[in-house]
């Protein structure tokens, strides 16, 4: 049976999350098949790589449209923006859980349409992180974008430490949170 071009990605995820800098043989050799029928899907790595980003885009897009943070963005309510941001917090964790090997992968970053689709994201979140600040979520003195850029870095925590096996798949979730909404001093009463 010949690995449908589906296949082929969801198998090329998993080896990228491995392996980031995998080649398209090595790529073909962890799909199961030749190169040159991963070439007849794919004429180079740049363009599996961008079909790669494309989705990863679309999972991002699912997981702010899923949280509900352009309804709670338009809100003044801090138990809806809470529930958004927790919502949406566990969504980017399984957007870094799946994709993280693009999340520093250069050549996804430059793209042009790529760029423009993950700005446009990213505006979406810096748009609802400023919305929890006012709501007195999040920390007022704050730059919304450096706090977005906090949350990336985040994802590449989760990315690391799953692909090193540091923490436990059912841990993440509590740690990211935690470590996003508390930091990593310790806690009063704890020192």
């Amino acid at each position: 049976m010949a690995a449908t071009r589906e296949q082929i990605m969801k198998a090329a995820i998993q080896h990228l999350n491995e392996n980031p800098a995998a080649s398209m043989a090595q790529l073909a050799e962890a799909v199961g098949i030749s190169r040159a029928t991963l070439h007849r899907h794919f004429s180079n790595r740049d363009e599996l790589m961008i079909a790669l980003g494309h989705r990863a885009h679309e999972q991002w897009a699912q997981a702010q449209a899923s949280s509900g943070i352009a309804e709670a963005t338009g809100s003044s309510d801090p138990e809806a923006i809470g529930r958004a941001m927790s919502a949406l917090l566990a969504g980017l964790i399984e957007v870094a859980d799946e994709y993280g090997f693009g999340l520093t992968d250069y050549a996804l970053a430059v793209h042009p349409e790529l760029k423009r689709r993950a700005d446009e994201l990213e505006e979406r979140e810096i748009a609802f992180y400023t919305a929890a600040q006012h709501a007195g979520l999040l920390r007022a003195d704050l730059p919304a974008r450096w706090i977005s850029n906090t949350v990336y870095g985040l994802m590449v925590t989760v990315r690391e430490s799953l692909r090193r096996g540091d923490v436990a798949r059912r841990d993440v979730p509590r740690l990211f949170l935690s470590t996003f909404l508390d930091g990593a001093a310790p806690r009063e009463g704890a020192r």
